[in-house]
Order: C-alpha cells, then structure tokens, then sequence
C-alpha cells in the first residue's frame, strides 16, 4: 500500500517519498506567463529607477543592476517561498508552489525534502538575497562597494552551481539515483539551462571586478611612488638650500 501511495507522482526516482502529492491544476502556460510577467516587470522598473538615479550609467552597468535584481527577487520571493512552504509544496497549487512543481520534474529534491538543497536554499535566501539587492543597489549610485559586493556574491553564487550540479551527478554516479526526468526538456532545459545562466554571468561580473579593482590598486600603487618620489625630492632640494 505504502508503495502503491509513493509512486503516485511523475518525479523521479519513482520511488521518492512525496506524500499527499497533488497535481498541478493549470497549464505550463499559465504558471509562467504570471510569473514572467512579474519579473519583466521588476527589470524594467529597476532600469528607469537606476537611470534616474544616475543618468550616466553605462549600458554595461544597467545590465548588472537588472541581474543583480532578477537574483535578488528569485533568492528572496521564489527560494523563499520554498523555504517558508517545503513541506506543503507538493499539495498545494498556488503559482509558486505550481512552479516549483513543475521545475521539480528536474530535480525532486525540491519536493522531499533533501537536506543540502534545504539547506543550501536558506543560506541563498538569508544571505544572497540582500546582497543581490545590496549589489544592485551599489552599481546604480557607482558605490566603491559595488566591486567588493560583486565578488562576494558572484563567488557566492558560483560555489552554489558547482555544489548543486556536483551533489545531483554525485547522486547519479555513486548511488545511482537520478533526481531527473530522463527527457531533454526536463534535464537539458530545467536542470542544465535554467542554472547554466548562475555560472556564466557570473564569471563574467567576476572577471570585470576583479579587473577594475586591480587597476584601480595599480593606479593607486603608481600615485603612491609618485608621492613618495616628490616628497624625497622636495626633501633634496630642502636640504640643498639649508646647505
């Protein structure tokens, strides 16, 4: 009976406990539209709100201020709606919970429960989440913090796809327990597209950090020497004239 109960989900391993499972009651289409409509808007009102804030931010600039805002809303409203709600995800057919659902036939994890997935989701929630905000926040008013906040969290962010992808195939590997569907759209798209995009922006914003901060510690090296070497000059010629 107790087996006849647990199977009565599409997830895999078709074995995995997911009580009181409740189907979906609305299409892909309208779970997602909402939900990307939302976040549309969220990203053009950030963009007018940093352009008045700062007319001169480059285009470079607002695309990591409408990043770091996308991150910031999933991490707090969608990962902690999660969070708040992961043991009735499953039986519960709100958009978020939908979504979540629907995303799970990636990665089932979502939906029993798993310790490093709970746990992982609540440090991003807690920590990542207002550093997005922070981050964003940093780069639109040019805050000499947006360098240093930027590393942070893309390391952060980095360190997190490298444990979600390594504990999934890890699972695969040594116990043979694949968390996927075994369909492109769940695997490739789900799993590998919509986290693929949390390591390559990433990298990028990383790189350009690190590059800016070093030259601004370069240029600051230089004024520092050219300092020094006026200060001895001026210390030469003092000297000269004393004499």
């Amino acid at each position: 009976m107790q087996a006849a109960v647990i199977s009565q989900h599409p997830y895999f391993p078709e074995d995995a406990s997911i009580p009181d499972f409740v189907s979906n009651d609305k299409s892909l289409t309208d779970i997602v539209l909402p939900f990307a409509g939302t976040i549309t808007c969220i990203l053009a009102a950030s963009a007018i709100l940093s352009k008045r804030i700062n007319p001169s931010l480059s285009l470079t600039d607002l695309g990591q201020v409408c990043w770091f805002v996308l991150s910031g809303y999933l991490h707090l409203f969608f990962e902690g709606y999660l969070i708040l709600n992961y043991e009735r995800v499953a039986n519960s057919n709100e958009l978020f919970a939908q979504l979540w659902k629907e995303y799970s036939l990636s990665d089932s994890r979502y939906l029993t429960a798993n310790t490093f997935v709970i746990s992982i989701e609540t440090i991003t929630v807690l920590f990542w989440g207002p550093c997005c905000i922070a981050t964003a926040f940093c780069i639109a008013t040019r805050h000499n913090l947006r360098y240093p906040l930027s590393i942070i969290v893309c390391m952060a962010h980095l360190y997190g796809v490298v444990l979600y992808y390594a504990t999934s195939f890890a699972d695969m590997e040594i116990k043979g327990v694949a968390h996927s569907r075994p369909k492109f759209l769940y695997f490739w798209v789900y799993f590998v597209g919509m986290n693929l995009p949390w390591a390559i922006v990433p990298s990028a914003i990383l790189w350009a950090s690190i590059k800016k901060i070093c030259w601004a510690l370069d240029l600051a090296d230089r004024a520092d020497s050219h300092l020094k070497s006026s200060d001895l000059q001026y210390s030469t010629n003092a000297a000269k004239k004393i004499q």
